[in-house]
Parts: structure tokens; C-alpha cells; sequence
């Protein structure tokens, strides 16, 4: 059975969908849970996080890794066969396209690209079609990096705004396992 790193960025009105999708990869993968210290540690109107961690820690039957330092081992010790990040903030999309590695999320990336592994993004940003365009297309040309792909979630109150299809997900994550984007990347939801 294949090792699938889930990370967690801090969409959290997304949580529930990400939780549920993480659920489903549980079935056919173990999974080790990963959250960026924002995610690990704040409370919202969507939800306490010590529930979503508990939650997460629940499926994966570990600990969420949660710090840079417990983050790094990732890449030299061959941990994971994937990584999916779900959500993917605009902040992660712009810290990923520009090699920046200061949260948990962003280290397990870069620890896990250095082997070239697949890491599988589930986008989330209210700005995707704005200020995190340059860098979804940035990340769209970056080797090992593939999409779950994207709808426009409310087109009419917010049209720059795209999410992830999180059914989609365990195909794309299938895709990138064998070296391929799902297609098509842009669906009506």
C-alpha cells in the first residue's frame, strides 16, 4: 500500500471537504497528516482545531506533523509516494512557486520534490484567477506538480475564485502516481 502525505493549509471553510476526501484516500492508502501551524492551531467560525486535528489524526491513525523541523525528514527519509496538499491556500500556491519553505506545508513540498515525487494540489483561493494566477501557472509548469482539477465555486459573487473538485481527487492523485495531470483541468461543478 502506498504512503500519501495529507497536508492541510489554513482554507478553512474547506476543512469538512478536505477531511471527507481524506477519508476516502484512507481506503486505499496510509496516510501521514500534515498541517501548516496556522491550520494545527487556529480556531474559526468554520471550527476548533483541535477538532480538525483530531479528525485528521483519526483517519491517518498518527500524529499530524505540524512544525518545519518534523516536516524536513520527509524528502531524505523516502516517507511518501505523494503528496496531496487540500487545501492549497493562494499564500501556499505563491510560497510553492517561489520556493519559499517556512511552514510544515511548504517544507514537506520542498522535502518531498527533492526526490521527485509527485505532489498533488488542491486549490482553494478566493484569488486564483487574480493574485494567485501567476503562480497556479507558474506551478503548472513545474515538474512533479499536478492539479486536482479546478471550478469556479461561486462565479457570480466571487469570479475570481476557484476550489478544487475533492471527488476528483483520488483520480488525480491515481495520475500523478503515473506521471500524469488529470484532465481536464478546468470543470463545471
Amino acid at each position: 500500500m502506498k504512503t500519501i502525505g495529507f497536508a492541510m493549509c489554513g482554507s478553512f471553510c474547506t476543512f469538512d471537504k478536505a477531511l471527507a476526501a481524506a477519508e476516502t484516500l484512507a481506503k486505499d492508502y496510509n496516510l501521514v497528516p500534515i498541517m501548516s501551524e496556522t491550520a494545527y492551531a487556529t480556531d474559526t467560525r468554520f471550527g476548533d482545531a483541535e477538532s480538525f486535528r483530531t479528525r485528521l489524526e483519526t483517519v491517518a491513525g498518527q500524529a499530524v506533523i505540524h512544525t518545519i523541523k518534523s516536516a524536513e525528514p520527509i524528502g531524505p527519509s523516502g516517507m511518501l509516494d505523494a503528496l496531496v496538499i487540500a487545501p492549497a491556500t493562494g499564500n501556499t500556491l505563491s510560497k510553492l512557486a517561489r520556493g519559499i519553505t517556512d511552514t510544515a506545508v511548504t517544507m514537506a513540498a520542498k522535502a518531498h520534490l527533492r526526490r521527485g515525487k509527485p505532489v498533488v494540489v488542491a486549490v482553494s483561493t478566493n484569488d486564483a484567477l487574480s493574485g494567485s494566477a501567476e503562480s497556479i501557472a507558474r506551478l503548472l509548469n513545474r515538474k512533479h506538480v499536478y492539479f486536482v482539477p479546478l471550478y469556479q465555486d461561486d462565479a457570480t459573487n466571487k469570479p475570481n475564485s476557484l476550489a478544487a473538485d475533492l471527488g476528483r481527487l483520488p483520480a488525480a492523485l491515481a495520475a500523478a502516481l503515473a506521471g500524469q495531470q488529470l484532465q481536464p483541468l478546468f470543470v463545471c461543478n
